[in-house]
């Protein structure tokens, strides 16, 4: 099986160098991604941890980089001394990891090849590599076993989807799951499916889930009032935060604050697609619809629109807290949902639809203690819409509730860190 996986990566490689020449001429910074990617890490990265016995955590993108954070400032106080580093996968984790992670090195992850693996991680040596949900990569995994490495899974999430799709790898997912030595899994049903998967019983532990932690949203009253003079919003309201939107959902939300609009005149709306190339696009649409639009780049603090689209990166989590009340997006279409911890740490109301697969169990949680609400098309979006907005009684009880369960639920950071640091001592006897 593993002869399988590298000759179906190797083949994926060479398919994809038309691809990796056009965005090397086109796309700025993609050069420096490549070569990291192919394991040439630049020495003002390698320096700082190389040989040095750092803590190495792998976040793939944005979520995982939003999980790791909170686990990285844990790190620094429990190992004040170890220079930590953080890998990503992807340019817009790389952005959000410069912005909200106090590591001492963050590079890209190299590509899941034998040569690649082995050289990366002997040039390195951590004490410790720690990966992020569910970041399984079967020739890296192998390279680390092979020096002695352990492994902590922190944050660990194991969507539906994901059950099916690596009972496919067989034993390559065993052997995978084996080099493992602790699962930190995000909540029970998270952990009934890393051990049905193969993963041995002793070594999982439910901890929660790292992302109650984070602070990095939060966002001073000075702050506030700065980044709503920015946005041209500080004579606005009262304004709709959209997050995280999809295709198919834009429309949908605009037709909603069309309706907004009727009742309250002076209402304002930020629009943040997933995918910020797309941004261009939804800025279009919205006049297309009637209303002023314009991207958060370009806009100017004299200049005052009804839908301003979010096209920056890390930006969001702050962006939240301008928001009356909340929707937060790839739930509305069959995504499966994003993160609802963000704009809960602002004790916002929020809005989802029914899909929200991916988050199952934040959204249970919120759902179930009616600090979410579930809209299923986009006439309930903009009677809830009103709704939310017209009651400010409602929109406080929410926030309240919110507010109450984000400090329930904190600690996952510091416990994960508990894990790491008894591995770590395990190793250090054993090698004594």
């Amino acid at each position: 099986m593993h002869i399988l996986y590298n000759l179906l990566v190797s083949m994926l490689l060479l398919v994809s160098i038309p691809v990796l020449l056009f965005r090397l001429f086109r796309e700025t910074g993609f050069g420096r991604r490549l070569k990291q990617s192919f394991g040439f890490l630049p020495e003002e990265d390698l320096t700082p941890v190389a040989g040095k016995q750092c803590i190495w955590l792998h976040a793939a993108s944005v979520g995982e980089i939003v999980a790791a954070s909170p686990i990285v400032k844990e790190i620094r106080r429990q190992f004040p001394a170890r220079p930590i580093l953080v890998s990503v996968v992807t340019a817009s984790g790389y952005a959000m990891a410069k912005r909200i992670v106090p590591a001492d090195s963050i590079v890209f992850f190299p590509l899941d090849l034998p040569w690649l693996s082995r050289r990366v991680v002997k040039a390195i040596l951590p004490a410790a590599f720690l990966l992020v949900e569910t970041e399984l990569w079967p020739n890296f995994l192998y390279s680390v076993r092979q020096q002695n490495i352990p492994v902590l899974m922190v944050n660990g999430r194991i969507s539906d989807r994901s059950v099916g799709r690596y009972r496919y790898l067989g034993g390559l997912l065993q052997q995978m799951l084996d080099t493992v030595d602790r699962f930190c899994m995000q909540s029970t049903i998270d952990a009934q499916y890393i051990i049905r998967l193969g993963a041995d019983p002793r070594k999982v532990f439910v901890t929660g889930n790292t992302k109650f932690d984070q602070t990095y949203t939060e966002a001073l009253p000075e702050e506030k009032l700065a980044l709503e003079q920015e946005l041209g919003l500080d004579t606005v309201g009262p304004v709709v935060v959209a997050g995280s939107t999809h295709k198919g959902e834009e429309e949908l939300l605009l037709k909603a604050f069309y309706q907004v609009k009727k009742e309250f005149p002076h209402a304002g709306i930020i629009l943040a697609p997933r995918d910020i190339m797309r941004a261009g696009e939804v800025v279009q649409m919205a006049r297309e619809m009637g209303f002023s639009a314009d991207k958060r780049t370009v806009l100017t603090k004299d200049r005052v629109v009804d839908v301003v689209v979010l096209d920056t990166i890390g930006e969001l989590g702050k962006v939240y807290s301008l928001g009356e009340i909340v929707y937060v997006g790839g739930s509305l279409v069959s995504h499966g949902g994003h993160n609802i911890l963000e704009p809960a740490a602002h004790g916002k109301p929020i809005l989802v639809g029914p899909h929200m697969f991916n988050f199952k169990d934040s959204y249970a949680l919120f759902s179930g203690r009616k600090a979410c609400v579930t809209v299923y098309d986009g006439g309930e979006l903009a009677q809830r819409m009103l709704e939310l907005l017209k009651d400010s009684a409602l929109r406080e009880t929410m926030a309240a509730e919110t507010l109450k369960i984000i400090g329930e639920n904190r600690g996952a950071a510091s416990k994960s860190v508990e894990h790491l640091q008894e591995i770590m001592e395990a190793k250090e006897g054993k090698n004594s």
